[in-house]
C-alpha cells in the first residue's frame, strides 16, 4: 500500500495529507488513490502479457463511479451480477462488449437489459435461466454467446461464507452435469454455448485450489471437445487474496503462471475477474472523533 505513508507522523494518499482533505470536505470521506488502482491493475495486464486474457473488474468489490472509471480508462472490462452493476459499468465507461454478467439469479428483466445492451457475455447458472435466456434471445432473433458456470467441488480454503465452488454450494451447476446441459444448449437455436465459467471463492492465499478447480475446468473442456462442442473461452472467476495483517497471498505473477500451466494450452480466450485484489488496498474511510466517552 506503498501510495498511503505517513510521513512527519501524517498519513498522506499521494503525497496528499489526508487531514486536509477531512478538513476541506468534512467527514465521514472515501478517498481513493487512482494510482494504486492502477497499480494493482497493470500488475494483472503485465503478468499475463502475450496471452488472450481480458481482465474484467468484479464490481461487487466497490462500485463506485470514480474507481471504475479510473479503472475503465485502463482498458479494464466489468464482472457484474445485476442489472444495477451492469449499468454502472456502462455510466463509467467500460464498453459493453467488455462486460461479463454473472450472478446466480438473474431476472427475465435483467436478462433483457443485457440483451439489449449488447454485453459480451452471460454466465449461465442453472438449467431454468439457460431456457430462459434461450427464450429471451430468440424473441430478439439474435444468436447470443454464453458460459455455463460449473461447480468444481473445491474447496476455496477460505472463509465459509465465501467459498463458492463446493458442491453444498447454491453457485453453478454440478460438474457432472455440465455435458447433459450443453447437449440441450445444442437444441436452442438462439444460444451458442461456447465457453465455461468457474469461481470457487474469495480472498484465496493459496495457488492450490486454483490449480485443482482449473485443472478440472481444462479435463472438462476436452470432455466436450470430445463430443462435438465448441469450448472457445474459459471464465476463471476472481484474482488472489490480499493482506489484512501477516498473510502472504500469491503475487499475480505466480496465479498468471498457474493459469498458463493449467489451461494456457487449451486455445481458449481467458477472463479474470479480479476485485478485492484491486481495491482493497487503493482507499482509506476518514471519520473524526467527535466526543470522549468515560463509562
Amino acid at each position: 500500500m506503498s501510495e498511503f505513508a505517513y510521513l512527519r507522523g501524517q498519513l498522506h494518499a499521494e503525497g496528499v495529507p489526508l487531514a486536509d482533505i477531512a478538513r476541506e470536505i468534512g467527514t465521514p470521506a472515501y478517498v481513493y488513490s487512482a494510482a494504486a488502482l492502477r497499480r494493482a491493475y497493470r500488475a494483472y495486464v503485465d503478468a499475463f502479457a502475450g496471452q488472450p486474457v481480458q481482465i474484467c473488474y468484479a464490481l461487487k468489490a466497490n462500485g463506485n463511479l470514480a474507481v471504475v472509471r479510473v479503472l475503465a480508462l485502463e482498458g479494464a472490462g466489468a464482472d457484474v451480477v445485476s442489472e444495477g452493476e451492469l449499468r454502472r459499468a456502462l455510466a463509467a465507461g467500460i464498453p459493453a462488449d467488455k462486460i461479463v454478467f454473472s450472478g446466480v439469479g438473474k431476472s427475465e428483466s435483467e436478462m433483457n437489459f443485457a440483451l439489449e445492451a449488447g454485453i459480451a457475455a452471460i454466465n449461465v447458472e442453472s438449467e431454468p435461466e439457460l431456457m430462459a435466456l434461450g427464450r429471451l434471445a430468440a424473441a430478439r432473433s439474435r444468436r447470443l454467446s454464453v458460459s455455463l458456470r460449473i461447480n468444481p467441488d473445491i474447496d476455496a480454503v477460505t472463509h465459509a461464507k465465501i467459498t463458492t465452488g463446493r458442491s453444498d454450494n447454491k453457485f453453478g451447476v454440478p460438474y457432472d452435469s455440465a455435458a447433459r446441459l450443453f447437449a440441450r444448449a445444442a437444441e436452442l437455436p438462439a444460444l451458442s454455448l461456447d465457453g465455461l465459467a468457474v469461481h470457487i471463492g474469495s480472498q484465496l492465499l493459496s495457488l492450490d485450489p486454483f490449480r485443482r478447480a482449473f485443472e478440472r475446468v481444462a479435463d472438462l473442456v476436452r470432455q466436450l471437445r470430445g463430443a462435438g462442442h465448441a469450448i472457445r473461452r474459459l471464465d476463471l472467476g476472481g484474482g488472489v487474496g490480499i493482506r489484512y495483517g501477516d498473510e502472504r497471498p500469491p503475487s499475480a505473477g505466480d496465479y498468471a503462471k498457474m493459469v498458463r500451466d493449467t489451461v494456457g494450452g487449451l486455445g481458449c480466450t481467458l477472463i479474470i475477474e479480479p476485485g478485492r485484489s484491486i481495491v482493497g488496498e487503493a482507499g482509506a474511510l476518514l471519520t473524526q472523533v467527535l466526543y470522549v466517552k468515560e463509562t
